[in-house]
């Protein structure tokens, strides 16, 4: 009876293995859908979000891999987008004004959108042990962290960031 409960926990344990990357993947996936085109789309600012998106795409392609690494890989982004979400709000609701400008309908139901894909990808990472190293981890959630900033940086360049 032992053996069958611990064949149960080891089948759910592979299990988890797999849903968890491949909801980080679609987590990644659908804050990209949201801002590009969402946002992108409403404010005729496209090519603006997809270069701000473009690092989820490295968590969509390892996610769908399966990759131990991918837990690493979209913690960083989605903490990024849902701080961004946040602060929008907390404009919204002129709490702080950290971020300001005016939102559409659509713009805010967005940040909505990003905010609970960024929510459940957090979730997502929190439930599983990732199996890099403590050091190796911290290295990959830095470097994409910079990716995502920068290429949030250059979103505003204006040759980018009025198309």
């Amino acid at each position: 009876m032992g053996s069958d409960y611990a064949g149960e926990v080891s089948a759910a344990s592979r299990s988890a293995k797999v849903v968890e990357p491949i909801a980080i993947a679609v987590c990644c996936l659908v804050i990209i859908v949201a801002l590009v085109v969402g946002v992108g789309l409403a404010a005729g600012l496209v090519l603006r979000h997809v270069v701000q998106t473009l690092p989820l795409w490295i968590g969509v392609l390892a996610g769908a891999r399966r990759s131990r690494a991918v837990g690493w890989i979209g913690l960083p982004m989605f903490l990024f987008w849902l701080v961004l979400m946040s602060l929008i709000w907390l404009y919204l609701l002129g709490i702080a004004r950290v971020i300001s400008g005016h939102f559409s309908p659509i713009e805010i139901a967005m940040t909505i959108l990003v905010g609970a894909a960024g929510i459940v990808g957090i979730a997502m990472f929190a439930r599983v042990k990732w199996s890099l190293s403590g050091v190796a981890g911290l290295g990959l959630f830095l470097l994409v962290a910079v990716a995502q900033w920068v290429c949030f940086r250059l979103s505003f360049i204006p040759a980018i960031a009025n198309r």
